[in-house]
């Protein structure tokens, strides 16, 4: 059974999430990448607030491909989330959510998920074209000089997700190590 979550993240919405739960959001994400999530965390050392408020909000790990005449995006695809880590618990600090993207997360992104209450999702790797349906608009809100890694918002319906690290210290990952070798 897939559950379905509007966004922005409530708290009763993210606590009731548990690892391995399939997912459909809908609402606003907003796209981010290495690049973007270095200047961030730069510029907020200089004094320079975020672009976004991040409140119970969703970051979707990704650099879409152009869009094509008459879509709203290209190819969107999620990109290997432990690039971020270096940056992820900041963001949990100051209200992050929930993010979107593929891979492991280290330790120390997975205790301040827990500590901040907040939820990994991942997206399925190899079907950013179909991803990209879900995507109802796209509009560039920062840091347009880095293109592709600029920060977007996002409008979803339906995006499908999968948790795969929950608030509570669930790990689809570790889960799923330890169910094959008993």
């Amino acid at each position: 059974m897939q559950k379905k979550i509007n966004l922005p993240l409530q708290e009763a919405d993210l606590i009731a999430l548990k690892a391995g739960d399939r997912v459909l959001l809908s609402g606003v994400v907003y796209a981010a990448r290495d690049a973007a999530h270095k200047r961030m965390i730069e510029q907020e050392k200089e004094g320079i607030p975020f672009p976004i408020d991040l409140s119970n909000q969703v970051i979707y790990y990704v650099g879409p491909t152009p869009a094509k005449p008459g879509m709203v995006i290209g190819s969107a695809g999620p990109t290997t989330s432990g690039r971020m880590d270096l940056y992820t618990p900041r963001l949990l600090e100051v209200g992050l959510k929930g993010m979107i993207g593929k891979g492991y997360r280290s330790e120390e992104v997975k205790q301040a998920m827990i500590k901040h209450k907040a939820v990994y999702f991942g997206a399925v790797g190899g079907a950013a074209a179909l991803i990209a349906r879900s995507i109802k608009s796209s509009e560039v809100i920062a840091y347009e000089d880095l293109g592709t890694e600029a920060i977007r918002k996002l409008t979803i319906e339906n995006f499908p997700v999968f948790v795969l690290n929950d608030a509570h210290g669930g790990d689809v990952y570790q889960e799923g190590v330890a169910q094959y070798k008993s």
